[in-house]
């Protein structure tokens, strides 16, 4: 059996199996695959669409190429912000190309995701003490760093800046994105951090600002 063959089974099981549509006749086939792909998380194949909408898959191939001329301004519609793009044996809508920066841009700036408070006392020890350690680091705050250490860097919030030739330590620092979140110039804006101190050390040295 070929390929073609067995996509034209599945068609066949999926029309056979569909018997009435669960769409009312005021709605749109096109507005409901269009709301299905807008709540859901992972791209949606031909089938499964067909299947939650109880509808043949000719009817919903037919309605995603409509779909994607619509988004694309083919049809005379304006050309939109995002698009309808076949990836991973599915679709999904995604921000088209061009608008990548706009929405990295908000989504950095605009709306960042927080910091838990272990992963904000481990940035601050190296903010305060950089260029440091990971073992330097678990020191002060006398608990592993490691999953911490990989988050911020994730975040691009610090960076390896060095590492030492003698015990093959990477040692770490902030990058320039902290000081744009944090809306300073340079790190000597940070206030003084003894004061901030129940005993004006606890794990940082008497002259750390």
């Amino acid at each position: 059996m070929t390929d073609d063959q067995r996509r034209d089974d599945d068609t066949d099981a999926v029309e056979a199996a569909s018997g009435e549509t669960t769409l009312t006749a005021d709605i749109d086939l096109d507005r409901a695959i269009e709301a299905l792909l807008m709540v859901a998380d992972e791209p949606q194949s031909v089938m499964g669409l067909a299947t939650a909408l109880n509808v043949p898959v000719k009817q919903i191939s037919a309605a995603i190429e409509r779909l994607v001329d619509d988004y694309d301004g083919v049809t005379g519609s304006i050309r939109r912000g995002f698009e309808l793009r076949e990836v991973g044996g599915g679709w999904r809508v995604y921000v088209r190309e061009d608008y990548d920066d706009v929405v990295a841009a908000y989504v950095s700036e605009q709306n960042p995701s927080k910091l838990s408070q272990a992963a904000l006392e481990t940035l601050a020890v190296i903010a305060y003490r950089q260029p440091i350690s990971r073992g330097a680091i678990a020191s002060i705050r006398a608990v592993n760093v490691d999953s911490v250490v990989r988050t911020l860097l994730g975040r691009g919030l610090i960076t390896e800046v060095f590492t030492d030739s003698e015990t093959g330590a990477i040692n770490y620092g902030t990058t320039d994105l902290l000081l744009q979140q944090l809306g300073i110039n340079s790190l000597d804006e940070l206030p003084p951090i003894s004061p901030l101190l129940a005993d004006g050390s606890e794990g940082f040295d008497d002259d750390v600002r």
